[in-house]
């Protein structure tokens, strides 16, 4: 694949693909590059690089001390089969699975490959389900299900609440520090001493490509968090798939300094994937895409040069402004970057010319930006470009050994997958698993996509939205929500960080706009004690988005993309309340009923003063 000249050379793969167009309309799309054989497990991958190149470094963290931890391949290999063995003994299955409630950390990673080894299923649960809840109600549902042989916390005081609430005093504990009182617990640290015995062998010889390699959990529009069966085919046939897309990760041991927590696909399956896939290594960078977070993530970041970089679109966001003010911290990030990868959301234009901008500054020559598509249930890739992305809503095209078809749909073509990285199901809900696979076996994914170019299939796809989530108008128009979506959240940068649509037989669509509190409180110049309350009622804020939603209005063609109204709100989605699911989006039904309120007043007449309006040009 040539590219300009002025973009760093970068090995990519060949994305052809072919369709096949049948009488009713259906549209099937399968990818022409075969996919290559791949390993049994991905634990065949720690032991391959664990005996080829046992001093790299595989895994480093922050210690207690602020020093980088590093843990070489064949150090992390040792301890796998010692900690496999402590599993063994403890009789784990996939009935009595490991639960992990930690952030990314070492012992979180060991633990879970030394499940693999041992042929168990081990599950990663959001930190919000014990930190931030409340009520713990998803998490002692997810206990409920998956009724735990051991559980680990990384801090027994941290989620110790948690732990009292849900967990079964009889249910091993171990912790890495802070041990609760009243309860028998182990240290993670005397784990690791544990003496292997033949048994590790034995077990990992029992495992085959379908074994359940971990339970990952993820949130419809409704009800609580379902167990996405996670195989070690699906793991390592999605890696081969990667490395295909992505050619130049086979040339050297990729080096990821990567945030994304492991509970999500994304975090932990993909990006912790690819360092271990290819012997690379991987940094696990202790901040977050926020304001305060960003400062830890741009410390690591001076520190180590990573060859492959994601982020999600709010990290870029915030890393952009550092990467504008520090040379030495651009020169560093940019040294040896191949790709930057971005998913979930649009791509703001500033933020793509500032990234733009700082890589020339820093290097003389452009670096690619790409995006893909995926989900929990197909572990996760299943779309990317492998060429620099031009448009908001690009996806690509499938990953070798995918198929997808495209049904018509009302005015859209709902997509659906098929192939050998995708689910064999839920977790004892085989009503669930049902619903989600059509006639012919494909995993029904509940999007759309669209023909970037119908007369060029080279072009790929771009996302049309979810296909639940558009509505009509009470004058029979249709919104197609998802592109309105990204459009407001473009325009609302960096004021906001996600929105509800509405609109369902009413006359106009309306928005209910959670804002970026930290942004919005220094536009206002208010001090950190702010209220939401306070900060979303500042005239400067209220005039921020008044701009910004006002040069949109103007731009909108007719009712269907045109948002007339919208609130700001002051209080933040509520896990709880289901308002944010365990990957971080919005759940739009349990918005709209929970904030009942701002919802009526969005078509109360005359609109309350709180409410901004939005004309549209005539």
């Amino acid at each position: 694949m040539v590219e300009p000249l002025e973009y760093r050379p970068v090995r990519m793969g060949d994305m052809r693909a072919e369709v096949r167009t049948a009488e009713d309309g259906t549209h099937y799309v399968r990818s022409q590059e075969e996919l290559a054989a791949y390993p049994r497990t991905m634990t065949d991958r720690l032991a391959h690089w664990a005996l080829s190149d046992p001093d790299r470094v595989f895994l480093a963290d922050r210690g207690q001390s602020g020093a980088w931890r590093r843990l070489s391949y064949g150090e992390a290999y040792a301890r796998v089969r010692s900690l496999a063995q402590v599993l063994i003994d403890a009789g784990l299955s996939a009935e009595h699975p490991l639960l992990i409630l930690s952030g990314n950390e070492i012992e979180h990673a060991l633990l879970g490959y030394a499940a693999m080894l041992a042929g168990v299923p081990h599950a990663p649960l959001s930190p919000a389900y014990s930190l931030v809840s409340k009520d713990f109600g998803k998490l002692r549902h997810i206990v409920s299900l998956l009724e735990p042989g051991m559980v680990y916390a990384s801090d027994g005081d941290r989620f110790g609440a948690a732990i009292a609430a849900t967990i079964d005093p009889a249910t091993p504990l171990v912790v890495r520090c802070n041990p609760p009182a009243g309860r028998a617990v182990r240290l993670f640290d005397d784990l690791v001493d544990t003496v292997p015995t033949a048994a590790v062998r034995a077990a990992n010889a029992e495992v085959t490509p379908d074994t359940i390699a971990k339970f990952l959990f993820t949130s419809g529009s409704t009800g609580m968090p379902k167990a996405v069966i996670t195989t070690q085919r699906m793991l390592t046939c999605n890696q081969e798939m990667i490395r295909t897309a992505l050619a130049f990760l086979a040339d050297e041991p990729p080096v990821l300094v990567d945030w994304m927590p492991w509970n999500h696909v994304a975090g932990g399956s993909h990006n912790l994937g690819i360092a271990l896939y290819n012997g690379g290594s991987f940094y696990i960078d202790d901040g977050l895409a926020t304001p305060e977070g960003m400062k830890r993530t741009v410390r690591n970041l001076s520190e180590i040069a990573p060859t492959i970089y994601f982020n999600v679109p709010k990290g870029y966001e915030f890393l952009v402004g550092h990467l504008s003010a520090d040379a030495m911290l651009r020169d560093n990030f940019f040294s040896r970057l191949k790709v930057m990868q971005y998913a979930g959301a649009s791509l703001a234009q500033h933020v793509w010319d500032g990234l733009d901008t700082a890589a020339r500054n820093a290097t003389g020559q452009r670096i690619r930006i790409i995006t893909g598509y995926g989900s929990t249930e197909t572990a996760p890739f299943a779309f990317t470009t492998t060429w620099t992305v031009d448009r908001a809503g690009l996806v690509g095209l499938p990953a070798a050994g995918m198929e997808i078809k495209l049904v018509p749909n009302e005015e859209k073509l709902e997509l659906r997958l098929r192939g050998p990285n995708v689910t064999p199901g839920y977790w004892k809900q085989a009503d669930k698993t049902a619903e989600a696979f059509d006639e012919e076996g494909y995993y029904k994914i509940g999007d759309a996509l669209k023909f970037a170019d119908p007369d060029d299939l080279g072009k790929g796809f771009v996302f049309d939205g979810r296909m639940t989530e558009d509505f009509k108008l009470a004058t029979g128009t249709w919104v197609n929500a998802g592109g309105v979506r990204i459009g407001a959240i473009g325009a609302g940068a960096p004021l906001l960080r996600d929105l509800v649509l509405t609109g369902l037989d009413r006359n106009f669509i309306g928005a209910l706009i959670f804002p970026d509190f930290e942004v919005c409180r220094q536009l206002a110049g208010l001090d950190a004690s702010a209220s939401g309350d306070a900060i979303v009622a500042h005239p400067m804020v209220r005039a921020a988005f008044q701009e910004r939603f006002d040069a949109l209005a103007a731009k909108a063609t007719g009712s269907a993309g045109h948002i007339a109204r919208a609130v700001v709100l002051a209080a933040p989605p509520s896990i709880d309340a289901g308002e944010i699911t365990d990957k971080g989006s919005i759940n739009q039904r349990a918005v709209i009923a929970g904030r009942a309120q701002a919802f009526a007043d969005l078509y109360a007449e005359p609109a309350p003063g709180h409410v901004l309006t939005f004309a549209r040009k005539a």
